[in-house]
């Protein structure tokens, strides 16, 4: 087995157990990372539209 399998299935069973012992801090995590994701798309939107409407 290669250390990057061995590396990615660590990662899953950490999360994993992350999501099973803490569910709310993990849905926490996952809201704050999706309205960053927001927020960064938002400002490319209005940073095109600027270039392109003048």
């Amino acid at each position: 087995m290669d250390v990057k399998k061995v590396l990615i299935i660590a990662g899953v069973a950490v999360l994993a157990f992350f999501l099973i012992t803490q569910p709310t801090q993990s849905a926490g995590i996952v809201n704050d990372i999706l309205d960053t994701l927001k927020e960064a798309a938002e400002a490319l939107i209005t940073f095109v539209r600027t270039v392109f409407n003048g």
